[in-house]
């Protein structure tokens, strides 16, 4: 067994590791996903380590790298085990391994995030020195049960570039995680459809959505037009677009209380918590 960068490892043997280290999860995923995904996490395979045995990836880190809050990072794109791999503490073999190449890569930090109930995995990180920074929820709902989605009809909504959410991120309540980001946005524009909300010219609201996936990755307005429909109508709009019979809503921050509102009102119920954490390098 060998320890090695991803830097010359083909997509179709990183995908066959991938898919059987989750395949007893109950998930699947489908090449085109993955890849999709891989390219707005920012995954870097020169900074990305797996362990291979025989040519086989059984145990792997895909990172991503970019920067987080002005600060060289890496993100724990995605870490998993092959089933009959596990208990031999791979995954901490492969850390400790890339530690050196993200510094000398001048990364300054590792950022990641983790279930809220994997007990386990958050005490092995907080024995690592990481530290949590703060605590997001995910949503979840099939497309037909969502309420309530009589918006605003007095609004335009139309398609816009990804400079236009890059202008309007200060309608955000919070900062976005690493995968909603504004630069995850950009690296991933080809996949995304972004859609804007206008009264009178102006862009008062918008939504970011990856219609293959249901991901709805960043939905905003400015606060001085809320409470008048314009989410609803960009939710309403967004799902019209979405491929798929559900939308999730990824790492909508803890003390976002608006967000929670706005979702529990359209039926769209919390499916999961998870922790930020990080560790200066």
């Amino acid at each position: 067994m060998e320890i090695k960068s991803l830097e010359h490892t083909d997509f179709d043997t990183l995908f066959r590791g991938f898919d059987d280290a989750f395949s007893d999860y109950g998930i699947r995923f489908e090449k085109e996903e993955v890849h999709s995904m891989l390219k707005r996490r920012g995954y870097n395979p020169e900074l990305s380590f797996a362990a291979f045995d025989n040519g086989e990836i059984v145990a792997f880190t895909l990172n991503g790298t970019g920067i987080f809050n002005g600060i060289p990072t890496a993100y724990d794109t995605g870490t998993g085990t092959i089933k009959r791999y596990r208990g031999q503490g791979l995954a901490g073999k492969i850390f400790t391994h890339s530690i050196p190449f993200l510094q000398n890569a001048d990364v300054r930090q590792y950022l990641l995030e983790v279930m809220q109930d994997n007990q386990k995995a958050i005490s092995l990180y907080s024995r690592m020195n990481f530290r949590v920074t703060r605590g997001f929820d995910c949503f979840r709902q099939a497309i037909d049960k969502i309420d309530n989605l009589n918006g605003n009809t007095e609004c335009m909504v139309r398609q816009v570039g990804v400079d236009s959410i890059r202008h309007a991120q200060e309608c955000c309540d919070f900062s976005p995680s690493w995968q909603n980001s504004i630069d995850s946005i950009e690296r991933g524009a080809s996949d995304l459809i972004c859609i804007g909300a206008f009264l009178r010219r102006e862009m008062v609201g918008y939504c970011v959505l990856d219609a293959c996936t249901g991901d709805l990755a960043q939905m905003a307005v400015q606060r001085k037009y809320r409470r008048k429909g314009i989410a609803s109508r960009l939710l309403q709009e967004a799902l019209g677009r979405m491929k798929t019979d559900f939308v999730k809503i990824l790492n909508v921050s803890s003390g976002s209380f608006a967000m929670h509102a706005f979702l529990e009102n359209k039926n769209i119920p919390l499916a999961s918590r998870q922790l930020e954490m990080l560790l200066p390098l």
